[in-house]
């Protein structure tokens, strides 16, 4: 197998690459990432992995990175809340934007498989009504919004212009730093999804989600158990 992993320099990013050298330690894979030193040494010296050094902007890097030959992408990416991000309503989507050159390279070089991280501000049919959430994401959308709306871009671009690829959007609530891998899927409102998740929980559903294949063109919700 043959990965290409986005957001390998944060926290979820690092144990993304972790896990898939676990599950699959005879894969190959390759990372683009705008600030390669940031990713533990370990790691940039592991021969498994590839490194592509480029930001959103620089997509003859990112078409170089796809070209090598790639199953699935695993995406970890998600919006930095900044303090700009209290006071301005006028945002750009600077990832939802990358997304869509990305899917558009996916098509050309026949890439099918794309798992990318979400959060329950993407909406999806199977939601059921939660009190909870509708607090939580109305609180992000008044402190944050210009991370809500690239969150939103980001699911409206995977599902219309990558709707004939093989995606899945792992939505996730508040993550955490805890040792569980133990998660929960489902949907908002269903009584069994929490609020919190382990971004080892994270890394280890998407990478399963590789071979098991439940969750295709759906956007799941997860917690830890």
């Amino acid at each position: 197998m043959r990965f290409l992993i986005l957001g390998a320099t944060g926290p979820s990013g690092v144990l993304l690459i972790r896990k898939t050298l676990e599950v699959y330690p005879d894969s190959t894979i390759i990372v683009f990432a705008r600030s390669p030193n940031k990713i533990p040494e370990d790691l940039r010296n592991n021969g498994s992995l590839t490194i592509v050094k480029g930001t959103f902007d620089d997509l003859d890097e990112l078409e170089s990175a796809v070209q090598l030959g790639i199953d699935v992408v695993l995406s970890a990416l998600g919006p930095v809340v900044s303090p700009s991000a209290l006071t301005t309503h006028s945002p750009t989507t600077p990832i939802a934007t990358f997304y869509g050159h990305l899917i558009d390279l996916l098509y050309k070089y026949n890439v099918k498989r794309f798992i990318s991280l979400s959060t329950a501000s993407v909406t999806d049919p199977h939601d059921k009504p939660s009190l909870k959430y509708a607090a939580i994401v109305r609180g992000v959308k008044t402190v944050a919004y210009p991370a809500y709306a690239d969150i939103v871009a980001m699911g409206e671009v995977i599902r219309s212009k990558g709707q004939d690829l093989d995606y899945t959007l792992v939505r996730v609530p508040f993550l955490t730093n805890g040792d569980t891998e133990g998660v929960y899927a489902g949907y908002i409102g269903d009584g069994k999804i929490g609020v919190t998740l382990s971004r080892k929980g994270f890394a280890a559903f998407s990478v399963g989600e590789v071979a098991n294949r439940k969750w295709v063109k759906a956007a799941p919700m997860i917690s830890n158990a």
